[in-house]
Protein backbone atom coordinates (compact mmCIF):
# COMPACT_ATOMS: atom_id res chain seq x y z
CA UNK A 1 0.00 0.00 0.00
CA UNK A 2 0.98 3.70 0.00
CA UNK A 3 3.50 5.25 2.30
CA UNK A 4 1.77 7.75 4.63
CA UNK A 5 4.82 9.76 5.63
CA UNK A 6 4.13 13.23 6.92
CA UNK A 7 5.62 16.00 4.78
CA UNK A 8 8.86 17.48 6.08
CA UNK A 9 11.13 20.37 5.20
CA UNK A 10 14.84 20.70 5.99
CA UNK A 11 16.12 24.12 7.02
CA UNK A 12 19.79 24.56 7.89
CA UNK A 13 20.19 20.81 8.31
CA UNK A 14 17.25 20.51 10.71
CA UNK A 15 14.21 18.51 9.56
CA UNK A 16 10.76 19.86 10.47
CA UNK A 17 7.33 18.23 10.23
CA UNK A 18 5.12 20.53 8.14
CA UNK A 19 2.02 19.38 10.01
CA UNK A 20 3.36 21.12 13.11
CA UNK A 21 3.85 24.49 11.37
CA UNK A 22 1.57 27.37 12.31
CA UNK A 23 -0.24 29.22 9.53
CA UNK A 24 2.35 32.00 9.78
CA UNK A 25 5.23 29.52 9.46
CA UNK A 26 3.56 27.90 6.43
CA UNK A 27 3.12 31.32 4.82
CA UNK A 28 6.78 32.25 5.49
CA UNK A 29 7.91 28.93 4.01
CA UNK A 30 5.80 29.54 0.89
CA UNK A 31 7.43 32.97 0.53
CA UNK A 32 10.87 31.35 0.73
CA UNK A 33 9.93 28.70 -1.84
CA UNK A 34 8.47 31.33 -4.18
CA UNK A 35 11.53 33.57 -3.83
CA UNK A 36 13.85 30.62 -4.59
CA UNK A 37 11.82 29.97 -7.74
CA UNK A 38 12.03 33.65 -8.75
CA UNK A 39 15.78 33.77 -8.09
CA UNK A 40 16.30 30.72 -10.31
CA UNK A 41 14.19 32.31 -13.05
CA UNK A 42 16.17 35.56 -12.82
CA UNK A 43 19.45 33.66 -13.02
CA UNK A 44 18.18 31.83 -16.12
CA UNK A 45 17.20 35.15 -17.72
CA UNK A 46 20.55 36.71 -16.77
CA UNK A 47 22.36 33.80 -18.44
CA UNK A 48 20.29 34.34 -21.59
CA UNK A 49 21.04 38.08 -21.57
CA UNK A 50 24.77 37.50 -21.17
CA UNK A 51 24.87 35.01 -24.04
CA UNK A 52 22.77 37.35 -26.19
CA UNK A 53 25.04 40.29 -25.48
CA UNK A 54 28.11 38.24 -26.36
CA UNK A 55 26.47 37.14 -29.63
CA UNK A 56 25.65 40.72 -30.62
CA UNK A 57 29.12 41.91 -29.64
CA UNK A 58 30.64 39.14 -31.75
CA UNK A 59 28.47 40.15 -34.72
CA UNK A 60 29.53 43.79 -34.24
CA UNK A 61 33.22 42.86 -34.15
CA UNK A 62 32.82 40.74 -37.29
CA UNK A 63 31.07 43.61 -39.04
CA UNK A 64 33.81 46.05 -38.03
CA UNK A 65 36.52 43.66 -39.29
CA UNK A 66 34.65 43.35 -42.58
CA UNK A 67 34.40 47.15 -42.88
CA UNK A 68 38.10 47.49 -42.07
CA UNK A 69 38.92 44.97 -44.79
CA UNK A 70 36.75 46.84 -47.30
CA UNK A 71 38.58 50.11 -46.49
CA UNK A 72 42.02 48.63 -46.76
CA UNK A 73 42.60 47.96 -43.06
CA UNK A 74 42.35 51.46 -41.57
CA UNK A 75 41.56 51.14 -37.89
CA UNK A 76 41.01 53.53 -35.05
CA UNK A 77 42.49 52.92 -31.63
CA UNK A 78 39.95 55.15 -29.83
CA UNK A 79 38.10 52.58 -27.69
Amino acid sequence: MGNNKTPTVTIDGQEYDLDTFSQEQKMLLEHCVDLDRKLASCQFQLDQLRVGKEAFLSMLKNSLRKDDGDRGGSTSSDT
